[in-house]
């Protein structure tokens, strides 16, 4: 995974930061030790790291993240899972629903037990962390994207004394319903930017009408190049030329466009 130190001091959109929280989900998948000695060369001298697990018939085994605390910057970063695995998970029409956070529409059942599991402690974290005003950011990939997407959503709902500045989330499945994500949309314009990399399989996922996305998208095409809209015809033939890269396997590039290394890449490449 490469390194480089994280600007503490961004508040804004930029693709170069947008790669940092990439990075912070990439970090997410690798063991204490490596989170550790990774942060350390980012900046950031604080580390707490997040972990419960379930038990059957929940279908996930457990949930991670880790939280960064720096002088002027606190990350929080979820860890995703595969997507085959996410994928059967998603696709159950019997889940049930799970109350929005705030009381803001509803949520995929499995994504709210989920986040119940570590909240507490990422509460606990950035409450510990937060002695100098620091700014406070929410990323990860895959099922990570959407614990990321509703950390940010409860900070803001139930507690909006402390909003995140930013959200960060790539290859994320729909999370909600249409008021919590109509609501999130008008709460987080300008902070939330979810990446989807050309036919991802996972953002296709749970099923429409019952499951919404949020916006600010940041559409990834099948040359790398990201947009900020992709109209629904231009998607179409863009998603069918990534589908054809592969002649050999062209049903596997939603697993593979799925890959955090993807995300990753795409954005090195966009760097100014």
């Amino acid at each position: 995974m490469t390194s480089a130190t994280i600007d503490q001091k961004a508040t804004a959109y930029t693709v170069r930061h947008a790669l940092c929280m990439a990075r912070a989900s990439e970090l997410a998948y690798k063991d204490e030790q490596t989170i550790e000695a990774t942060a350390r060369e980012w900046g950031f001298d604080r580390v707490r790291h997040h972990h419960t697990t379930f038990r059957p018939p929940f279908p996930l085994e457990d949930t991670q993240a880790y939280t960064l605390g720096g002088h002027s910057m606190i990350i929080t970063s979820f860890r995703g899972t595969e997507p085959v695995k996410l994928r059967d998970w998603l696709s159950d029409a019997t889940t049930p629903p799970w109350p929005g956070p705030g009381g803001k529409g509803y949520i995929h059942y499995g994504f709210g037990e989920a986040l119940e599991s570590v909240w507490p402690q990422v509460r606990a974290a950035i409450d510990a962390f937060r002695d100098n005003r620091q700014t406070v950011w929410f990323t990860g990939h895959s099922l990570g994207g959407a614990l990321a997407m509703l950390a940010g959503a409860r900070l803001h709902f139930e507690e909006p004394h402390v909003t995140a500045n930013g959200v960060y989330t790539f290859g994320q499945p729909r999370t909600c319903d249409r008021q919590l994500s109509k609501e999130f949309n008008t709460a987080f314009s300008d902070r939330m930017y979810r990446f989807v990399n050309n036919n991802d399989i996972v953002p296709q996922l749970p099923p429409e009408p019952a499951f919404h996305h949020v916006s600010a998208l940041r559409y990834i095409d099948a040359q790398g190049a990201i947009h900020h809209t992709m109209p629904l015809l231009s998607g179409l033939l863009d998603r069918a030329q990534g589908l054809t890269a592969d002649l050999l396997a062209p049903a596997s590039d939603g697993v593979r466009d799925h890959f955090m290394d993807a995300y990753v890449n795409a954005l090195e490449r966009n760097q100014n």
